[in-house]
This record gives C-alpha cells, structure tokens and sequence, in this order.
C-alpha cells in the first residue's frame, strides 16, 4: 500500500509544481520558496520545537499555543511550517522573526528525510488532521516524538480513512499522542486504530483577542464603513456561496440601507467575487483602495489578508462560510467571541461541535438557502435586543469552554521531558 501512495505521489509531483506555477502568475509569491517543499530549506536552529499549521485557519488557531510555548521555552528554537502561501504570511504577519518559518515538504520520502535532518527538531506538534505517512514514518524513524494537536476527525474523514485501514493504523501508530478536540473524535481515532488518544478540548476555544481589537472595529467602521447603517459580515466564502448571499442581501435591501462586507477565503478569488458583485448591479469599495464608503456603497469586498478579525469586529452579525457548500464550514467561535450573532449553513462538518455548541445557546441559527438567509439577517437587524443577546451568549459559550492550551501544554511538557536533547537524530 505504501509503494503504491509513493508512486502516485510521484506522478502527481510535476501537476503539483505545475499548479505552483500557474498560481504565481496570480500571486508571485507561489513560485517562490518552491524547493522548500522538496525538502531543500534553509540552515534551521536544531533541537526545537516544531509546529506545523497547514493554512491561515490552523494557523490562527495554533496562535495561542506558539505564543504561550516562545513565553514557556524561551531558550528552544521554534519552527512553524506551513503549506499555503497565505499560511506563510500569517506567520509571518503573527509571528515575524520570533519564529523560523518554511514550508512543510511534499510527503515524498526524499523530501521529509532531507526536512528533518535540516530541522531536526526535538518535538513535532502537527495540528488538526494532517496525517502523512511518510512525514510521520520519517520522524518515527528519526525518534522524534509526534503530537497531533487539536485533532478532529469528521465521520466523512473517518469514512475516508477507513477505505485504506491498513495504511491509516500503520500512520496513526508513528504517532506518539493524539490531543483530540471532542470525545467523538477520539472515539474515531480509536476505531481506525490509534494507540494512544486523550481528549484536550479544542484550543479555538483559547482565542485570545488584542485588547484594542473592538476600538479599531469601531474606527475602521467609522471612518471607512460608515456608522449610520446596520454591517453585516459573509465571511471566509467559497465558490457557490456568494450568488446566494448576494441574492440575500438583495431582498435585504428593499428594506434596510445596510452594508455588506464580503470576505472571500482565498485570495484568488477577490478579482471574480468582485465582478460578480458589480454584475448583479452592487457598488463596490475595494479594502485595497482605502476609500471610504459612498453613502450608495452597498458591498465592501475585504480583499486583505490578516483583516478577518477586524472586520468581524466592525459588524453587527456574521455568516461563517465553507457551509453552504460542502466544505465543512469554518471558524465561528471568532465572532462568537467578538459578541456577534452567528449564522451559517448546512455544512458543518468540519466544526460540528462548535456549532452545535452556539446553536443549543441561541447564539446562531443554521440557515440552508439564500431565503432563509435573508429571514434570519432581518430578523436581527429588527430585533436589537435579540442580537445582542445571542452576541453574549456566544460570548459565554467560548468562555466556558476554554482550557485546551492549558491542557496541551502538560503534554507537550511530558513529551519534551521523555525526549531529551541528547536523544536528537
């Protein structure tokens, strides 16, 4: 089974390199750093940390921790890896020179061997679900303990996992621990045959905002936005989901003078999104142009990377996008926190507790069209009070749930006391 995953990989290896490419006729920052992912990275300090953050979601989310390991271990070098382009610049927008930064290596047996002996760290904290073979073969080889941190599995992953069983138990037996968000997840690490699994929480829970978060909210708002109309944010959207937004906010506008800032999720998509908006006869205000919104501005396209939190900070509600298509939904603790009413669709599987979570304390509502879109935005524009009470509930639910960072750091310390610096490959 191995020889067969290698062999596709190396035949997918030229479309990969290919696709970076293609990409950077966009965004030149595609094409460069590409031997990174053959393994081919810079002088790294040894004997470190490792945290591995796939995109700008996982990134956001291990925050918290990176901060709290740089306070707790001061005199360990700490390498954070990536495998999107805007991934690396969260990092490096986050975290600057704090940090050494790469990108992580295609699993090609070549490259993860040459990526560890460069690195050589003391300590592999991957995030969430990436579970490559011969990453974790390699560092299973090269003694080098392996947390899986914030670990979730969605059933349809599980499913996914369980055609190939015997690969995925060989993969989940070079992992040292598994730090599972939910008793759900865990229970399907277990099933796939994971040896060791402990449940920690879900360190999203542990979003620490900057306390001058909600002023500069309020000021963008003010000078850019305009403060004498109701904001209301689509956030992180996909292709497919900004038709039927638009279509929503449409039939919102025959009622309110209210302003919708658009989000894409990935940077590609601005331009598209952009025209799709002007076609449907919407004026637009670009985040890029740094102008201020016309009175007759209806959609300001945040076409920023990094922004996502200050623009949730200047709305009155929010939609979460990835769940209107079946993308498995994104981040909706962020608003949550920030105290705003939360809205999303069908498609949470990538965040199912978290949802379920908001929804059990009338902090959101699960909408499955463009209609019911409409209906539950206008309701809380209507009803003032209504918002602002789903905003603190949302707000009490992050609240009561934290404790994951506290939790991961007590493995981490264990794992670094049963991995020496002596012990280093």
């Amino acid at each position: 089974m191995r020889l067969i995953y290698n062999g596709l990989l190396y035949l997918i290896l030229p479309l990969a390199l290919l696709r970076l490419y293609w990409r950077g006729r966009r965004d030149a920052g595609h094409r460069q750093r590409w031997r990174e992912r053959l393994g081919f990275v810079p002088t790294l300090l040894p004997g470190g940390l490792w945290v591995h953050a796939v995109s700008v979601g996982e990134t956001r989310a291990a925050l918290p921790l990176i901060r709290a390991l740089l306070d707790r271990y001061p005199d360990l070098p700490l390498l954070v890896t990536t495998t999107t382009l805007t991934g690396s610049r969260q990092v490096r927008e986050a975290l600057g020179e704090r940090v050494q930064h790469v990108y992580a290596p295609y699993d090609l047996p070549g490259a993860t061997r040459r990526f560890l002996q460069r690195a050589r760290p003391r300590l592999a904290v991957i995030m969430e679900t990436e579970l490559w073979p011969n990453l974790l073969r390699q560092c299973a080889t090269a003694s080098i303990p392996v947390l899986l941190a914030n670990a979730r599995l969605s059933e349809r992953s599980a499913r996914g996992y369980g055609r190939i069983r015997g690969l995925t138990a060989a993969l989940l037996r070079d992992v040292t621990l598994i730090a599972a968000q939910a008793d759900a997840d865990a229970a399907r690490f277990r099933a796939l045959g994971a040896p060791r699994v402990e449940v920690t929480g879900n360190l999203k829970y542990d979003l620490a905002l900057p306390v001058d978060l909600p002023e500069r909210g309020q000021r963008l708002r003010r000078d850019l936005l305009g403060d004498q109309r109701p904001v209301w944010i689509a956030a992180s959207t996909h292709a497919g989901e900004d038709e039927p937004i638009l279509e929503a906010f449409a039939r919102l506008c025959a009622r309110w003078p209210a302003l919708l800032l658009l989000v894409p999720r990935h940077p590609e998509r601005f331009d598209s999104v952009a025209a799709l908006c002007r076609q449907q006869g919407f004026s637009v205000i670009r985040r890029s142009e740094r102008k201020v919104c016309a009175p007759d501005t209806t959609v300001f396209l945040g076409d920023s990377m990094g922004e996502l939190l200050l623009f949730y900070a200047a709305a009155d509600l929010a939609f979460v996008g990835g769940s209107l298509v079946a993308t498995g939904g994104h981040n909706v603790l962020e608003p949550a926190l920030l105290g705003l009413p939360v809205l999303f669709g069908p498609h949470m599987f990538n965040f199912t507790e978290a949802g379920e979570r908001l929804l059990e304390a009338e902090a959101a509502w699960r909408v499955a069209d463009a209609g019911e879109l409409a209906a539950a935005v206008d309701r809380l524009l209507t009803d003032s009070e209504l918002r602002q009470t789903a905003g603190r509930r949302g707000q009490a639910v992050v609240e009561r749930h934290r404790g994951a960072l506290a939790a991961l750091l007590g493995l981490i310390e264990k794992l670094l006391c049963q991995s020496p610096p002596g012990g280093l490959p």
